[in-house]
C-alpha cells in the first residue's frame, strides 16, 4: 500500500463521502436507486474511509448479519487509486477488526460472471487474490440482468 494512505473507521456520517466516491465509478455504479441505497448505508452504517494527501479515496461499509457473520457491502476506490494496494488495506483493516469481534466468516456479494464486464472480471479476480471463494449464484436477487454471485471467506485476524 502507498505510504501516505491512512485508514479511519467513521461509526456515522460518511454519505457524502460515500456519494463523491461512487460518482467517480460510474461503470461500477451506475443505478441511482443502488447508489442511494449505498449512501444511506454508509450514512448510518460504521464505514472504513481511507485517504490520501488529506482526500478521500476510498471507503468500506461492513453489515454485520450474525454475531459471527458479516458483510462487505460496498467497497469503492477512486479510479486514479486502483492498483495501490487500498482496497487490500481496507478489507485487512476490516477483517482484523471483524477477528476482535468474534466475526469468523466475511461475504461479499458481486456481479456474476454469467454476465460479461470486463470490470468485474477484474473485481472478482480482487475478492479471488484476497481469499474469497465462490460459493453461490443468484440469477434474480438484484435483477436478472445483474446475476448475483456470492462469495465468502473464513476471517483471519493476522491476514
Amino acid at each position: 500500500m502507498r505510504s501516505d494512505i491512512t485508514l479511519r473507521t467513521l461509526p456515522t456520517g460518511a454519505g457524502e463521502t460515500c456519494r463523491r466516491i461512487l460518482a467517480t465509478l460510474p461503470t461500477w455504479f451506475g443505478i441511482e436507486s443502488a447508489n442511494e441505497d449505498y449512501i444511506a448505508k454508509a450514512e448510518w452504517s460504521p464505514t472504513i474511509v481511507a485517504a490520501a494527501d488529506g482526500h478521500d479515496v476510498g471507503l468500506t461499509v461492513i453489515e454485520r448479519h450474525f454475531p459471527t457473520a458479516a458483510e462487505v457491502h460496498l467497497i469503492a476506490v477512486t479510479p486514479e487509486h486502483h492498483r495501490a494496494g487500498i482496497g487490500r488495506a481496507m478489507l485487512r483493516f476490516a477483517e482484523a477488526q471483524l477477528a476482535d469481534e468474534g466475526v469468523r466468516f466475511l461475504q461479499v456479494k458481486t456481479l456474476s460472471p454469467a454476465r460479461v464486464d470486463a470490470g468485474y472480471e477484474n473485481t472478482r479476480a480482487f475478492y479471488l487474490a484476497y481469499g474469497f471463494e465462490p460459493l453461490e449464484e443468484f440469477p434474480e436477487l438484484w435483477d436478472p440482468s445483474n446475476p448475483a454471485l456470492q462469495m465468502i471467506k473464513v476471517v483471519q485476524p493476522d491476514r
